[in-house]
């Protein structure tokens, strides 16, 4: 459809529409008023009978519904009809549709709802302007068919959008004001950014901030680990051990094989099949008593990886045969060992920050390496040293050539991004023990191909 096409009334309803998603840009990417731009909206707004509030970025959208309920049922589900493109064509169909007052409405609300949600501004925020914005991304969420806080916990589509947009905010309010309130408290989405956040501030909370905090990262581990317990589950384990007899239990029980054996057992008679032997699956698989060593960066860089291998850690140590270390450096070294059954406990006692002494974290290490071709030694850094890079390659040589298996990781999370000291990625490569991808799953893959 061309604008020859159109009649006056639809390029006047096109025009209408063109200025209120001009003036949200406008209002996105400069938040100073465009006077001329302001006064056409607000023209169109009363035009359309709506109120003219929702040009106000400061009010949000739950004082809007209640102001004027009726707007709650366009509002939800909003985002989920059939687009229309700048051409005029509907992207579903293919059809005409020429831009009525029903687009026009509907770009205002949109509008409302995209200024309220991505333009968040700069400098500090207060717990009232989280708690405000977690409710307008509610709205948001709710006009893509979803339910308040459904995408930010996804973490699919626009979610990781949204956990960023809530993380950054998170960063700059005073987060113990929001610890402080029970009611904010329960209102924030445990996310990394925000555990980023109470990891390094728990020394200064007490009462009921504290107890919120622990809750929070209590959450967050809790989430993760099942995400990560399931890729483990998953992951492809060690061969069948034929030298151990099945398991003579049901869920055991190999029903082809076992009809099949007993097939000349058919009486045509009867017309029953006559079992004389039950046929199980073997499920026993080979494994070697084996020790794991993880040793994990958590200067301030590396914040993603230190929440992740301590879940990660966790899991492992829950395995059979398998015997977990874990160790946390800056500058100095922490052997968190005791505990790395309870990740939670594991976070609680880190002291994000700081630089890396990679050397430290080895010498407590190495005295934990017992039989060397039955250990892995897992190393989670960005290699980037103070000076010591070479004192901490020549340890990670002659770890290496003892036999240990040594994994090396650039970082451990949920994108897989990773950077690494070029440095130091060149001479693992050299080693044989290049840096893995940053992927959770790779990890998982790697160690469970040693211990099983």
């Amino acid at each position: 459809m061309t604008d020859s096409d159109l009649t006056p009334s639809d390029l006047a309803a096109a025009n209408r529409r063109q200025v209120l998603y001009w003036r949200l840009l406008a209002r996105i990417f400069d938040p100073d008023e465009q006077p001329t731009l302001e006064s056409a909206s607000m023209a169109v707004v009363e035009d359309l009978g709506l109120p003219a509030i929702l040009l106000d970025p400061t009010v949000s959208v739950d004082n809007v519904v209640q102001r004027f309920p009726q707007l709650a049922d366009e509002l939800r589900g909003l985002l989920t009809d059939t687009e229309t493109g700048a051409d005029g064509e509907t992207a579903a169909t293919g059809e005409a549709h020429r831009p009525g007052e029903a687009e026009v409405r509907r770009a205002a609300l949109v509008s409302k709802l995209l200024l309220n949600v991505f333009a968040t501004g700069a400098g500090p925020v207060s717990a009232g302007q989280l708690a405000r914005w977690q409710s307008d991304a509610g709205w948001f969420e709710q006009a893509l068919g979803g339910e308040a806080g459904e995408l930010r916990r996804e973490g699919t589509g626009l979610g990781p959008v949204l956990a960023g947009i809530e993380g950054d905010l998170v960063n700059r309010m005073h987060l113990r004001e929001v610890l402080a309130d029970p009611t904010l408290a329960r209102q924030l989405t445990p996310s990394m950014s925000l555990i980023e956040q109470l990891l390094r501030d728990k020394a200064n909370l007490s009462g009921v901030a504290l107890a919120n905090a622990k809750s929070l990262i209590r959450r967050f581990v809790d989430e993760v680990a099942q995400v990560l317990r399931t890729q483990v589950e998953q992951t492809t384990v060690g061969a069948i051990d034929r030298s151990v007899p099945p398991k003579r239990v049901f869920r055991n029980l190999d029903l082809d094989r076992t009809i099949w054996k007993n097939l000349p057992n058919w009486s045509p008679e009867d017309e029953r099949l006559y079992v004389d032997r039950l046929y199980y699956r073997q499920t026993a698989r080979k494994t070697t008593p084996s020790r794991l060593i993880v040793v994990v960066d958590q200067s301030g860089s590396m914040v993603d990886s230190m929440v992740n291998c301590t879940i990660l850690a966790s899991i492992f140590a829950g395995l059979p045969k398998v015997d977990v270390h874990l160790i946390a450096y800056d500058t100095r070294a922490l052997d968190l060992t005791p505990w790395v059954h309870d990740p939670f406990e594991v976070l609680l006692r880190t002291n994000l920050g700081g630089g890396n002494d990679g050397p430290v974290a080895m010498a407590m290490a190495r005295p934990k390496i017992v039989e060397p071709k039955n250990t892995v030694l897992v190393w989670i850094s960005d290699f980037y040293e103070f000076d010591r890079s070479q004192p901490l390659f020549d340890s990670i040589e002659a770890v290496h050539r003892s036999g240990v298996r040594f994994i090396p990781v650039g970082s451990v999370s949920s994108s897989g991004q990773q950077s690494v000291n070029p440095w130091f990625r060149q001479r693992l490569k050299d080693l044989g023990t290049p840096v893995i991808s940053g992927h959770i799953r790779k990890l998982v893959f790697e160690l469970k191909s040693f211990l099983t």
